[in-house]
């Protein structure tokens, strides 16, 4: 503590005539010194209250109450007890007021007329000392604030190891789940590949091709829940809400989830009120998190078991119960079963894989929906239900169920000249022979260059273009295109692997009309060029 920056020193001169203070004021004043003044002992306390003082100076003689019976008060009491006294005193050298004054606490006596350098030298050593004194107080409590702040750091450093290592560990168990859940998939794709290389038998090629199909359907079921998982974390989606009738929305989950259940033969019971209730939720997200669910159950549930769906109007809410005969929870596990990549199943018997981001994913959308998700088990072998909670919203226009199969593009609609435009020769191939397939004629290209080459020499109706081309990428091969007033209202497709929304905003604004996100959904891909083919007979 530096002397400008220090707080004053208090010292108390206590006499009862006015001079004498003035004398002793004068001879003692000093910077960062503060002189309380008092002329009687009553006045003294109430000083003693307010302030801490350092140094009192007491005259003996005082009327009412002399210095040794203020003294004596001062002893008596916490806060005063220690301050240094010097009395003051213009009587004889009495050995017996000596050792009263001594005994009252006093650290000197002084006898008027008192020597000015005497006084100071006295008063200077007091000042000193009481400065020192706060001083090591300060010292002491920033050592103080300093153990105190290395005790929240070292706390902060331990939670944070403990954190990094949980985090470390699951980082570690998800690659390898990665890993093992992606070659899943892969290796029958693989096998099933040469099987069609090998066999003629029609029969089998339709197994196998099925087969091929449901696996890539997991494979990009993986792909989009890890997609979703970092969207949501980020908070890069945004859900386009509407009234939305619960009854739809369990019809919608229980079709995607539907080849799992019939896989594993469950017995899936579904259990609706007969009454329409509504909520305000995302169609597409809503069927995800009671699909997830549904999923989460077939998964963890030994084949031959009993799922139940049941729907119930609770209160202001609409109740989702999902209810297994399954492996179950067990206790430890309940209060983690919504942590990103955590498997209950890791350790049961019954583990059917999976990233375990299938019920982060739920807890998080369920949120954003303002609803509740909950866990609840009796343990392992027990089952497992899980109950999801939304608010209930003001009944709205029940709609007919959307048909499920494309619709037919009319007899005689002309077919569409496509340019795919693809560096991954594969890729452009397999496209042009879908293309082929649906009556349509490809070309193809493979880079930027090539691709502006081929449409102003062909103009083709639609360009299916790759965004990941090397040179020229295919926002600029859009830009470009664009710019030619022959391909201002030319149909351009973004074809890609990159699927975040700030991807699709890019490329719309690049001039695309379409963004499609490999793999492609056969029956997507179809319905978008049975429009477009529509779109085109119509001007023609």
């Amino acid at each position: 503590m530096s002397m400008q920056n220090a707080e004053p020193v208090y010292f108390l001169l206590v006499d009862d005539l006015a001079e004498n203070l003035l004398s002793l004021e004068a001879l003692l004043r000093r910077e960062n010194l503060v002189l309380l003044k008092a002329r009687s002992g009553v006045e003294a306390l109430e000083l003693l209250l307010k302030h801490e003082v350092a140094l009192a100076l007491l005259d003996v003689q005082m009327p009412g109450m002399d210095g040794f019976e203020l003294a004596e008060l001062m002893r008596g009491t916490e806060k005063t007890r220690r301050v240094p006294i010097i009395f003051l005193t213009a009587g004889n050298a009495d050995r017996q007021r000596r050792f009263r004054g001594y005994e009252a606490g006093a650290v000197d006596f002084l006898y008027k007329p008192i020597e000015a350098d005497v006084l100071r030298s006295k008063a200077d050593v007091f000042f000193e000392l009481f400065r020192q004194r706060q001083q090591i107080d300060c010292q002491l409590q920033a050592l103080k604030v300093s153990a105190e702040e290395n005790d929240r750091l070292l706390t902060e450093s331990q939670n944070y190891a403990a954190a990094l290592k949980e985090a470390d560990t699951r980082k570690d168990e998800f690659l390898a789940t990665l890993a093992h859940e992606l070659r899943n998939p892969l290796a029958p794709i693989r096998n099933g590949l040469q099987i069609l290389k090998m066999s003629a038998n029609g029969e089998t090629t339709e197994v196998v091709r099925d087969m091929m199909t449901r696996q890539l359907s997991h494979l990009v079921h993986l792909i989009d829940d890890l997609l979703d998982v970092s969207r949501v974390s980020q908070g890069k989606i945004s859900l386009r809400t509407q009234k939305l009738s619960v009854r739809q929305a369990v019809q919608d989950a229980i079709e995607t989830s539907r080849p799992l259940i019939d896989a594993s033969h469950h017995d899936l019971k579904v259990e609706l009120p007969q009454e329409p209730l509504w909520i305000e939720a995302d169609p597409t997200r809503m069927a995800q998190i009671i699909g997830n669910i549904l999923n989460n159950a077939a998964k963890y549930t030994p084949d031959g078991g009993k799922i139940t769906l049941a729907v119930a109007h609770e209160a202001d809410n609409v109740v989702i119960r999902v209810t297994d005969n399954g492996v179950g929870i067990p206790a430890d596990m309940l209060s983690k079963v919504f942590d990103l990549f955590t498997q209950v199943g890791r350790n049961l018997e019954r583990a059917q894989g999976g990233l375990g981001i299938g019920l982060a994913l739920v807890k998080r959308l369920t949120d954003m929906h303002n609803g509740t998700i909950m866990a609840a088990s009796s343990g392992v072998g027990a089952g497992t239900t899980f109950t999801l909670s939304f608010p209930l919203v003001e009944a709205g226009i029940e709609e007919e169920p959307a048909a499920t199969a494309a619709s037919e593009a009319p007899a005689n609609a002309r077919a569409l000249n496509v340019l795919v435009v693809d560096d991954n020769i594969s890729s452009a191939q397999t496209t042009g022979w879908m293309l082929e397939m649906m009556g349509h004629h490809p070309d193809l290209a493979h880079d930027g260059i090539e691709a502006l080459d081929a449409a102003k020499r062909l103009k083709p109706d639609v360009i299916l273009l790759d965004i990941g081309l090397p040179g020229m990428n295919g926002y600029e091969v859009c830009n470009a295109l664009r710019l030619d007033e022959a391909f201002k209202n030319t149909v351009i497709i973004a074809q890609t692997g990159w699927g975040q929304e700030s991807d699709r905003r890019q490329a719309f604004a690049a001039g695309f009309n379409h963004h499609l996100v490999k793999p492609v959904n056969f029956e997507e891909f179809s319905r978008l060029f049975e429009n477009l083919q529509t779109q085109n007979n119509d001007k023609a």
